[in-house]
């Protein structure tokens, strides 16, 4: 997890915020010690008892109406501070003028004696300035939070693409949310933990008290509890129904509320729950974050167990019963067709194809995580069949893959090797020939598509890796300085191999006598110093001819000799 300093929590307008923000001619004549704690509104009121009008969290103005006459007495002033105290209120303003030039004692030692915060405003900070200020600190603070927001919805996502997505997104959640959490399963079993004590989701013990953080009441998030202590919640949320939060308060180690969420299905079959503790109520904005984990822990869930039901029994299938494409029955051929239909998006009768992909440079830096890798492909080729592998990756799809997909996959820096189409039956006879073409790939850096290679050797062996082959094998004969004599011996050669080895069958041909085609060629092999009588080698000399530029045969280039 990164360190705290490098991540900066969803937080909200707190009091010791606003007071920085406001004139410095004002005094804090009493500090309740709730400077970290959220401010919702500061709400001026003359009233006698403003609470039935309060939200919980609220800065109170008065110019001290309520205070004159018989409500400044220290018995009406203490009721009136306790009330506020009870309503939730954040602290209270006392404007000077036009009704104290000072603030009364008694209310000075109600706030002391209730412990609310108290803020002194000389005459020249009217209150309208002071609602101003909050306005405007409000509205940068939420645009603020709307830009916290969208970075962690970013890091949410990269957690659930990443290889372990319910320990990330766990630990992502805890970076923005003074909480620590716990994934367990349908069974009862801690899957995932987290908590913000730098350990992130690789912390077994969850039992260290996290750092400083914003939490929505001021406080620090408290330390994991066991699994023990935390059963009564668990059965209520494995064993209920529907979408719903269950609290619960815990003392030990510290006074801290247990919130969790269950997981469920698209059935509403139970699947798992999120636990949390936090050692206060969240702001708006982290009860967002927290919603949003809840639901993408249910969609990887559901996705493992209860989605993309096909691909999983077409696999089992498969696994289990290796011979059952060639030796099943109709129906159950019919069935397993269905399964691969569901699985590629396609019907039964549709053709197949089978594509791999390389690295256009194998050298290259390294890519994206499999996972993401995996994801990728799936949805460029609109199959949920994708095995990445040592050289790339595999896929089966219904898609032609057009030249718009094909360009697609090379600006990615891969080539692909595009297989023809095919049926169920016939997969693992078109996964050989698309692997036969992967070697060739690798070696061109260009795609290709089965359908349209000559299966020749020749065809197989493509243009690069023949040239090289004829460079290899005909250098003693290509390296001459004299062209002329360079394409009689390749004329002679080629003919001699195209005939069989027939003397006089290449006599005729080139229109020499046999005994001159005899000489030649016995030459010929001792300056390529190789046995021309083995078959081996004149078959890799056919294939090398093949990739010589072709010259019309010269046969004023050795003259016939009679014998």
């Amino acid at each position: 997890m990164a360190p705290e300093a490098a991540v900066e929590r969803l937080g909200f307008v707190s009091l010791e915020q606003f007071l920085q923000k406001l004139p410095p001619e004002l005094k804090v004549l009493h500090d309740g010690g709730n400077g970290a704690g959220m401010l919702r509104w500061v709400e001026p009121s003359e009233l006698e008892d403003p609470t039935p009008y309060l939200l919980d969290g609220e800065f109170i103005l008065t110019a001290g109406l309520p205070f004159l006459g018989e409500g400044g007495s220290g018995g009406k002033v203490d009721a009136y501070v306790q009330r506020l105290v009870g309503a939730g209120v954040g602290a209270l303003g006392f404007g000077l003028e036009p009704y104290f030039d000072a603030v009364p004692d008694t209310v000075v030692a109600a706030c002391r004696r209730h412990n609310l915060t108290l803020v002194e405003f000389p005459r020249t900070v009217p209150f309208a300035a002071i609602g101003l200020a909050f306005s405007q600190l409000l509205e940068s603070d939420n645009a603020r939070v709307f830009r916290q927001l969208a970075d962690t919805n970013r890091q949410l996502m990269r957690a659930v693409l990443s290889a372990r997505p319910e320990h990330e997104l766990l630990a992502a959640l805890v970076q923005r949310v003074p909480v620590w959490a716990l994934f367990v399963g349908a069974d009862g079993r801690i899957r995932a933990r987290a908590a913000a004590d730098g350990g992130g989701s690789g912390n077994s013990s969850g039992s260290a008290a996290s750092p400083a953080g914003t939490a929505g009441a001021g406080a620090n998030p408290p330390a994991a509890v066991e699994l023990s202590a935390l059963q009564p919640l668990l059965k209520r949320l494995l064993a209920g129904s529907g979408p719903r939060v269950e609290m619960e308060s815990l003392e030990d180690p510290r006074p801290s509320t247990v919130f969790g969420h269950p997981l469920r299905s698209t059935r509403d079959a139970n699947l798992g729950a999120l636990i949390l503790g936090s050692a206060g109520p969240l702001t708006p904005a982290q009860n967002s974050v927290v919603s949003s984990v809840v639901g993408l822990l249910e969609l990887l869930v559901r996705q493992r167990t209860s989605g993309s039901l096909a691909p999983s029994q077409l696999a089992t299938a498969l696994l289990l019963h290796p011979d059952s494409v060639a030796s099943g029955g109709t129906k159950h051929i019919n069935g397993l067709k269905d399964l691969l239909a569901q699985s590629i998006s396609s019907t039964r009768s549709a053709p197949l194809r089978v594509v791999q992909g390389v690295k256009a440079e194998p050298g290259g830096p390294a890519g994206d995580s499999p996972v993401r890798e995996l994801l990728q492909w799936r949805r460029m080729f609109d199959t949920k069949l994708v095995e990445i592998t040592d050289y790339g990756f595999a896929a089966i799809t219904r898609l032609k893959v057009d030249e718009s997909l094909l360009a697609e996959a090379e600006e990615l820096g891969w080539r692909l090797v595009i297989g023809d189409a095919t049926e169920f039956q016939a997969l693992a006879s078109a996964y050989r020939r698309v692997t036969s073409l992967r070697a060739r790939v690798q070696a061109t850096g260009r795609s290709a598509r089965v359908d349209e290679v000559t299966w020749s050797v020749a065809g197989l062996l493509g243009r690069e890796a023949g040239t090289m082959l004829a460079a290899r094998l005909l250098e003693p004969v290509l390296g001459q300085e004299d062209p002329e004599r360079r394409d009689a011996q390749l004329a002679v050669l080629r003919t001699w191999l195209g005939e069989n080895g027939s003397w006089d069958a290449t006599a005729k041909a080139l229109g020499l006598h046999r005994n001159s085609v005899r000489r030649q060629i016995n030459a010929l092999a001792e300056l390529l110093d190789t046995d021309l009588n083995q078959a081996q080698v004149r078959a890799e000399l056919w294939f090398a001819l093949q990739y010589v530029d072709e010259s019309p045969p010269a046969t004023e280039a050795a003259p016939s000799q009679s014998e």
